[in-house]
């Protein structure tokens, strides 16, 4: 029997836990059977065993995941809110099973498989992904808010937004390829023109396509010629490489994606194609292979074209505010960690000079916001942002991880009296003043900062240490007087 995966395994699933990533499969496993129920009309066990299957999978992976979630967040509104999402599921499958009288096998199975497939998008990839980050987080000693606020940074409610995005079009599709399978499963010669569903495959936006066993083009509808700026009497018979170019000897992805499809019978992702314009575009493929009815082989494909390239551009804008602060553009905290792992793991393996971690703290910021407006406040910390930049190499960071604060990452310094003639010219430049009304017309305020570091490896040689080092060198040198930098030194710590 042939099979069809609509929701192919793969890492995107996985959360880390394998006793939680092996349940899941089951269900997935339950969602490809399901599929394959309806694209080639499967044999399936009854509606009641369906429905006790699902029965028992709640009763039991719920009751394994809510024990994991209660052992890291007990009583969390995170583990309080997990556990009615649970019930709400078992909800629903009440009312699809009580709901199923006068229906149909197929309708019914439909309406699971729609309700599988939302409930894999957005409660498996993205609220069990974002529980299990923060468990293992805790795990590995993160205090429980720490850890909820990484995975908050890394399951977002933009990843959430494009989850929901992407679903929808993946449905669109899947539902296509599916209605399309039914069509070519029914053929049994293959050298025979492959009919579609004619509404489906006419009428779609969608650009779809049939290949055969060596890629070349047996048919093609409306929306495929037009995007490929030909006819259809053009495209038929012609290798469809020379029409998509991100499917041509010439990308280095295309031969990734034909390995796939030809060992696991589909492929799903974004491909860059050349426009009749000459101009590159981003496209969503879903590829499956089809295979003859005797299983010696493949025998046609079907490729399934949709334009997201706007969906591609949200979503490299949404990475990008992931890891930046909104206010100045600089860096976060999240990104702050990555580029100081980095620089670490450089410093370790020698030869690149010192690494200097700077913590800069803006004195007496609070009277700016109190005496001229929070906006005037926003655009001080913008320029003095801009201002810290300049002074910096291209090798260095600069980030702003929350308020009037800031760290700076001086990669690579070398031993001698004017290794940090930076912090000097950063401290002069701050200090300038900063016109606040527009053209530089109207009032003008005057800020210094104060800055500590520490050096790795001397004064650590990780992340946390470093930094609480060089909170500490500023503490000192706020005590000291302020408007100037310090060295971290341990004596004084202590």
């Amino acid at each position: 029997m042939n099979a069809v995966e609509i929701f192919p395994w793969s890492a995107n699933f996985e959360t880390g836990i394998a006793e939680i990533d092996e349940q899941h499969q089951q269900l997935v496993r339950l969602v490809n059977r399901l599929a394959s129920h309806l694209a080639y009309s499967a044999d399936l066990p009854g509606l009641d065993e369906i429905f006790g299957e699902l029965a028992a999978y709640a009763q039991y992976h719920f009751a394994t995941e809510e024990v994991t979630w209660h052992e890291a967040l007990p009583d969390d509104p995170w583990e309080i809110e997990h556990r009615k999402t649970h019930q709400t599921f078992i909800d629903d499958v009440m009312r699809l099973r009580n709901t199923q009288a006068g229906k149909s096998t197929d309708m019914t199975v439909e309406e699971i498989l729609s309700f599988l497939c939302q409930w894999l998008a957005f409660h498996i990839l993205y609220s069990d992904r974002r529980m299990a980050q923060a468990v293992i987080a805790i795990r590995a000693g993160q205090a429980p808010e720490d850890a909820k606020r990484h995975s908050n940074g890394a399951m977002n409610s933009t990843v959430r937004a494009l989850i929901e995005t992407v679903l929808t079009m993946y449905d669109s599709l899947s539902n296509r390829t599916l209605q399309l399978m039914k069509e070519l499963s029914a053929r049994q010669k293959l050298e025979a023109k492959l009919r579609l569903a004619g509404s489906v495959f006419d009428n779609t936006l969608e650009s779809i396509c049939i290949i055969d066993d060596v890629g070349n083009i047996i048919d093609a509808n409306p929306a495929f010629a037009q995007s490929c700026g030909t006819s259809r009497d053009e495209l038929l018979g012609a290798p469809l490489a020379t029409f998509k170019s991100g499917l041509g000897n010439d990308d280095n992805n295309a031969p990734a994606i034909w390995s796939a499809v030809n060992s696991s019978g589909h492929w799903s992702g974004a491909i860059q194609c050349r426009a009749p314009s000459g101009e590159l575009s981003a496209e969503w493929l879903t590829l499956s292979s089809v295979r003859n009815g005797d299983d010696f082989g493949i025998g046609h494909y079907v490729a399934v074209f949709s334009s997201v390239g706007g969906l591609i551009q949200r979503q490299q804008a949404m990475e990008h505010w992931a890891h930046h602060d909104a206010l100045t553009g600089l860096p976060n905290r999240l990104l702050l960690k990555d580029r100081l792992e980095q620089a670490l793991a450089q410093a370790r393996r020698g030869g690149g000079g010192l690494l200097g971690v700077c913590y800069v703290d803006l004195d007496d910021f609070k009277p700016v916001n109190d005496t001229f407006g929070h906006a005037a406040g926003d655009h001080v910390l913008q320029v003095t942002a801009e201002r810290i930049r300049k002074e910096l190499r291209g090798t260095d960071t600069v980030a702003r991880i929350g308020g009037d604060e800031f760290v700076i990452l001086l990669n690579g310094l070398q031993e001698g009296s004017d290794r940090l003639a930076c912090l000097d010219r950063i401290i002069e430049a701050i200090g300038q003043p900063i016109p606040l009304g527009h053209d530089g017309a109207g009032p003008s305020t005057r800020i210094s900062a104060s800055i500590g570091i520490s050096f790795s490896p001397r004064d650590g040689r990780n992340a946390e240490d470093l930094l609480h080092h060089a909170d500490q060198a500023l503490y000192q040198g706020k005590l000291a007087g302020k408007g100037g930098y310090r060295i971290y030194t341990p004596t004084e710590a202590a």
